[in-house]
């Protein structure tokens, strides 16, 4: 069966907001508010088209907050200069301005029923993470572990009392960092791994830079804890080097790798 294609939604520039030193909210809703279908998913997410010269390339980018009494969907795009073409389009780009999403799509939610949540990721991970930071019951009891590059990229989050939150400071903007951070020495994989490991049923989500989820984080996580696949949303949300369309085209690969 052909899979269906995600709908497409066409959105227009309510507002941008400087949230952080290198983090701009994206304010979307317009006419075409209606046609967006919101999930019930904590890490949903659309695929925007953002004008690249004269082409269009697609990002994804995850719904920070879908507020249906103001007709606003908000997204926050992480920003290091002129680097990249989501970034700078976040930062330049005016209200009035309309854009083509495609979905949401999503897969997680956290379970009422785990005993405790553990959140960790970088930058990239920090919408999902604080959306699911407020879907949490009062009385639930976990840990996040947010890698930034510092103190300046701390977001309010919205945490029950059980829930402690880590921020993780890397000195550098993600695309800076240097080659040994990457070899399992990421501020975000010592974090996690020195962390005393909860008793009971634990529900992870784990997402970010690929080589420090994928190979250092996922592993640790299944092997050593015994995180069943049930229990885990791990995954890259991109790759040091690359962009997306080079990410999509490793992802393929590796999944064809492990499956062979």
């Amino acid at each position: 069966m052909a899979r269906k294609s995600p709908s497409s939604t066409t959105l227009t520039v309510l507002r941008t907001e400087i949230v952080a030193e290198h983090f701009v909210r994206v304010v979307l809703g317009g006419d075409g508010f209606a046609g967006f279908v919101a999930r019930a998913d904590t890490d949903s997410y659309v695929k925007i088209e953002l004008p690249a010269g004269e082409e269009t390339v697609i990002r994804t980018y995850t719904v920070r907050r879908v507020d249906a009494a103001a007709r606003e969907i908000w997204i926050d795009f992480v920003v290091h200069g002129d680097e990249g073409v989501a970034g700078p389009w976040a930062r330049t780009v005016q209200p009035g301005t309309d854009v083509v999403v495609r979905g949401p799509g999503g897969g997680y939610r956290p379970d009422p029923a785990a005993d405790f949540h553990l959140f960790a990721g970088d930058e990239t991970a920090l919408p999902a993470i604080a959306v699911a930071l407020e879907s949490l019951d009062d009385d639930a009891r976990g840990a996040v572990f947010v890698e930034v590059a510092g103190a300046s990229d701390e977001l309010p989050l919205a945490a029950p009392a059980g829930v402690e939150v880590h921020w993780v400071h890397r000195g550098v903007a993600a695309g800076d960092a240097p080659a040994d951070m990457i070899d399992g020495h990421a501020p975000l994989v010592t974090a996690v791994k020195s962390f005393r490991w909860p008793e009971g049923d634990v529900q992870v989500f784990v997402h970010g830079e690929a080589e420090t989820v994928m190979k250092h984080l996922r592993p640790y996580l299944r092997k050593e804890r015994g995180v069943s696949p049930a229990r885990a949303s791990i995954s890259g949300y991109w790759r040091r080097g690359r962009t997306e369309e080079g990410f999509r085209t490793w992802k393929q690969e590796l999944a064809t790798t492990e499956a062979s």
